[in-house]
This record gives structure tokens, C-alpha cells and sequence, in this order.
């Protein structure tokens, strides 16, 4: 969980409540979610929070909750952004692995030892969250006042800086904290963040840079140059963003903007400039969902009135409209640094925060059950310890896995009648390429296992009980879900027999009726393969690998295989 430092002088300075004794606050923050871990040296709170409020990773952002709490704001706030006269120019060069850009000048921004220290957490900490350690959104703060635009591209218009890429040894600068003049290759091999960011573009062909009229000046996601470093001199900014996700860095952008407005400063919009057209930036629209009031009384446990659920919209930051018919909606506007509303659920919990979760009067559920462990969790659970116990050790991969390795690697056509070959619940708009599936069986996992671990000792004997799935329109979700339990044997004298010596253990285990009639996998070899039949169905496989399984597999010794449905044991 993310722990943030927050100055509770700085609290009371950005808040106004300048009479709050450390406990009381500590008391309001509670109230928000935000957890009191302790204190730093230096007489900051340090208060861990649950990753959805991101706009929460700085002082400024807690103390907008405050003022929200304490009813000093109310509803939307959008901070007036003046017209643009900077312009991001994104080129040909810019590496397609990272092809988005976005950004804002800030001016009259009042940094003070406290403010900079404030900007270069929150910096940090939206890197490490919702940038992913920088690999899918990375900022760039820089003294606008070092900048020199307006040269570097025909169409560019006032000043402009361009996001480009260039080559590993090309052009050089000083970057931050450092002295010398390096170039991206250089920078990657003897700067200490430089290392530690290297895997991040190490092998892209053309390194991201951007570039004012004097030079490069960033090196993103890696590292800044020194010329435009941030000072408490500092009074006119430039935000830069790039990243893998335009969403992303616009979101982290707002967040930024939010904060240093909330130190005085003022927003100016930029230009970025694409192939495909022009977009003012930062991006402070705002968003509307809908929750119906209903939904709120029910999940909350309490009646409200119109007029007072309207209220505790606005003292959460957001408005809302009341749409009256058969039933009541509330069409709820949420603002530009909200990155958390997903789902008219987090509208519900921030009603009840609002409300007061200590308010709420518990009560007993109109249930009358008593909760117990699902027969199916107390059958893995019994089956892994055979499992165990005939020698395996248990293993817990992804559930999602890639077409390729699911079909392709495993000699299996997609759509075909062998276990396995299941027409696949795919991803609509994958995160990686290695993860665009459900997995329709688990045997493609062990292997994968067992690839990655070649250089370990044999035998290796790996099990799993795991979840697969597979489109099936007679479902009503259209997706077949289930549970199988899947083993290898991977050693020198790996046999079928092995494999079915296992399988039998287990069954007997629990009374099953084990029977193995000749039968045919791709992924197994011919005449070495039988049909998993308990109690009368044919619910698995179980035979040795075929060689061209192993050799994909880049596995250098015999490997025997079972897979079946768990249910069959039940």
C-alpha cells in the first residue's frame, strides 16, 4: 500500500484550519481512509491509503479531502487554464513503443522548500503507481524559463519543443546529478538512474528524447537534464508526460496540475501535435456516471433523502443532478483528478464516506445461513495434499496466457475436439501480448514452468489445480468455466506408466473408478496416450509429451503428463 509524508503544518496552511492539533487531523484523515503509520524524523505523518485515490499522493490532494470534509469546498472544481502558447511537436522518430505525449505550463507556481519537496513525491509516487515504474506513463518537470522553443520544426507554431527518438549514441547533455556530457547510451551505463531505468528502453532501436531550440534537454522515461532542473526559484513550469497509454498520462497529468494549482499557481494549456491532428492538453474534461438512488440506500443501509444524497455528493468533490422517473438517478459529475471512479460503487462508497461509515448503525443480515468453506474449496484442498503426498510440488500460475502458448507451442488447433482446444475467451485489448487468453487447459503452464527452469536439478515432478475456460454459446455468459488438476513428470525415465501409477494413487485416494482406454493428443505421443475415464467419463488425458512438444520447449529429457477435470473426484 502506497505511504505518503504529509507536513501537518502543511495541512494546516493549505486547508486554513490552522487551530487542528495533530490528533484531530489525524482523527479526519482516518475518516478518509488514510491509515496513521507513524511519524519521520523530520515531524511528517506518514499515512498509507488504499492505490485508488491517486490524487491523494500528495499533501495538496489530502488537504483538498480536508476542505471537503470539513464543508469549506463543494461539488467540481476545475482550475481556469489559460490559452496555449507552447506547442509539443511529436516527429516520425518517436519510438512506436512509447508514442504519446501530453503536458502543461505552469506559472506563478510558489515553491518553498515544502512545495518541492510535496511535487517530487508526488512525482515519484504516480511513477511507481499508476505509471508502473515509469514503463507506462513517466513525468518530466523542468524550469520553463531554461527553455528555448520555436526552431526545431517547420510546423510548430509560438514555441515549441519535439518529442523525437534518437540514436543510443547520438546527441549528448548533462543530466541530473551529474556533471558530464553523456550520450542516452552512456547515460544507461554509468548514471546511477540511468541503470536503474535501463530495462525500460534498452531495446528500442531510438531512445525517446525531446528537444528544445538548444539541445536535448529530457530523456524519457530515464532521466531529465540538468539545464532545466526544478529549484525553489523556480516560478514557470513545463509538464511532460510520454508514455505507453495516452489515458494514463493525461490522468497523471491532472493530477500534477491540481496540485500546483492548489499552490497558486496558474494552468496554461499546450499544443502536442500529432501526425494525425492537433490536441490541447491537459485534458480537464469532465465525466459523468450514473447511480441510481435505490442502489445507494441499499448498499449503505440507509434512507436519504434527494436533497441530502445531492449534499453528500458535493462534499465528496463531485456534483450531482437528480434524474426523476420510475426510479431515481443521479447523474454524477466527476472531476478531472478522480482516476477511481470506475463503477457506480465507488459513487455508493463515496456517499458513505461522506455520510460517516461510524454513523452507520450495524445491524444483523435478513439471512438466516451459517457461512462455511464451499464443498469445492475443501475438495482442492484435499486433492493438493495427495498430491503432495505422491511427490508433486504444488504450483500456482496465471490463469491467462497467450494464443501461442495455449495452441501453438502445445501442437494444438484451436477449435478442435482434444482437451485443450477450445475456442479461447479472449482479451478484447490485451495489457501484453504474453496474456490475451483465458487458458483452456492448465498442461501449457507446466510446461512453460518447466522451460523456465531447465537449469534446476531433476527430477521435477509439478502439479496445479487451476482455472480454465473456453467460449461456449449454450453458457449464459457464453464462456465455459471449470477447474482441472494437471501434472508433470519431468526426468530421464519419464514413462507413461509414471504418469498412470500417479493418476491411479490419486484416485483411490477418493474412491474414484479409474479406467484408461487407448486413445490420441497432438501434444502426446501415439500408442503412449490414454483417455482419462473416472467413474464411467472421460474427463482428461494422460500420456508422454511428443517430442515436438518438448523440443519447442527447449526440455532436454522425457516428460509425462496428466490433465482432467476436478469435479470428476467429487
Amino acid at each position: 500500500m502506497p505511504v505518503v509524508d504529509v507536513q501537518p503544518d502543511e495541512l494546516r496552511r493549505l486547508t486554513g484550519h490552522e487551530d487542528k492539533s495533530d490528533e484531530e487531523f489525524k482523527d479526519d484523515l482516518f475518516a478518509l481512509g488514510l491509515e496513521f503509520e507513524g511519524v519521520t524524523d523530520d515531524g511528517a505523518f506518514q499515512l498509507e491509503f488504499g492505490p485508488d485515490r491517486l490524487d491523494r499522493l500528495s499533501v495538496e490532494g489530502v488537504a483538498r479531502s480536508l476542505r471537503y470534509q470539513y464543508g469549506d469546498a463543494r461539488g467540481v472544481s476545475v482550475p481556469n487554464t489559460n490559452d496555449p502558447d507552447w506547442t509539443f511537436v511529436v516527429d516520425d522518430d518517436v519510438p512506436d513503443e512509447r508514442p504519446y505525449v501530453t503536458g502543461a505550463v505552469v506559472r506563478g507556481v510558489d515553491l518553498d522548500d515544502a512545495a518541492l519537496d510535496s511535487l517530487i513525491q508526488l512525482q515519484e509516487k504516480l511513477h511507481a503507481t499508476m505509471g508502473r515504474k515509469r514503463a507506462k506513463g513517466a513525468i518530466g518537470i523542468h524550469d520553463l524559463t531554461m527553455l528555448k522553443g520555436d526552431v526545431l520544426s517547420e510546423n510548430a507554431s509560438g514555441n515549441s519543443i519535439t518529442y523525437t527518438g534518437i540514436d543510443p549514441d547520438g546527441d549528448t547533455f548533462v543530466a541530473l546529478d551529474s556533471n558530464d556530457e553523456l550520450t542516452p547510451a552512456e547515460v544507461l551505463e554509468q548514471h546511477a538512474t540511468g541503470r536503474k531505468y535501463a530495462d525500460l528502453v534498452s531495446e528500442y532501436d531510438r531512445y525517446p528524447a525531446i528537444y528544445d531550440e538548444i539541445g536535448l534537454f529530457s530523456f524519457p522515461p530515464v532521466i531529465n537534464g540538468r539545464r532545466t532542473e526544478v529549484s525553489t526559484d523556480s516560478r514557470d513550469l513545463l509538464v511532460e508526460l510520454t508514455g505507453t497509454d495516452q489515458w494514463t498520462i493525461d490522468r497523471m497529468c491532472n493530477i500534477i496540475c491540481y496540485a500546483l494549482a492548489a499552490r497558486g499557481a496558474t494552468i496554461e494549456e499546450v499544443e502536442v501535435q500529432y501526425e494525425t491532428g492537433t490536441v490541447t492538453k491537459p485534458d480537464f474534461e469532465v465525466e459523468t456516471k450514473h447511480v441510481s438512488h435505490d442502489r445507494i440506500e441499499t448498499v449503505l443501509g440507509v434512507e436519504l433523502e434527494l436533497d441530502e444524497v445531492i449534499d453528500l455528493f458535493e462534499r465528496s468533490g463531485l456534483d450531482a443532478n437528480a434524474e426523476l422517473g420510475e426510479e431515481t438517478v443521479y447523474e454524477v459529475s466527476i472531476p478531472p483528478y478522480r482516476v477511481d471512479v470506475l463503477h457506480p460503487l465507488d459513487l455508493v462508497d463515496d456517499v458513505g464516506r461522506a455520510y460517516g461509515f461510524n454513523e452507520l448503525e450495524p445491524r444483523y443480515p435478513d439471512v438466516g445461513t451459517v457461512g462455511q468453506r464451499h464443498e469445492r474449496s475443501r475438495l482442492e484442498d484435499a486433492v493438493r495434499t495427495s498430491l503432495v503426498g505422491l511427490g508433486f510440488e504444488d504450483l500456482l500460475n496465471f490463469h491467462m496466457i497467450s494464443e501461442e502458448e495455449n495452441y501453438e507451442r502445445m501442437d494444438v488447433e484451436v477449435g478442435s475436439d482434444y482437451l485443450g482446444g477450445g475456442e479461447p475467451a479472449s482479451i478484447t485489448e490485451p495489457y501484453s501480448e504474453d496474456y490475451t487468453m483465458l487458458r483452456t487447459w492448465v498442461l501449457p503452464s507446466l510446461t512453460m514452468v518447466l522451460e523456465n527452469n531447465t537449469h534446476r536439478a531433476y527430477p521435477q515432478d509439478l502439479a496445479e489445480i487451476g482455472h480454465v475456460a473456453h467460449r461456449d454459446d449454450d453458457e449464459n455468459t457464453r464462456v465455459a468455466e471449470a477447474r482441472h488438476v494437471a501434472a508433470v513428470l519431468a526426468r530421464h525415465d519419464a514413462t507413461y506408466e509414471d504418469a498412470k501409477a500417479r493418476l491411479a494413487a490419486l484416485c483411490r485416494d477418493f474412491d474414484a473408478d479409474l479406467e484408461t482406454p487407448a486413445t490420441d493428443h497432438p501434444s502426446f505421443i501415439d500408442g503412449r496416450t490414454a483417455a482419462v475415464v473416472i467413474d464411467g467419463e472421460e474427463v482428461g488425458v494422460v500420456g508422454e509429451l511428443h517430442p515436438k512438444v518438448i523440443v519447442e520447449h527447449d526440455l532436454e529429457l522425457p516428460v509425462a503428463a496428466f490433465e482432467f477435470d476436478l469435479s470428476a473426484l467429487a
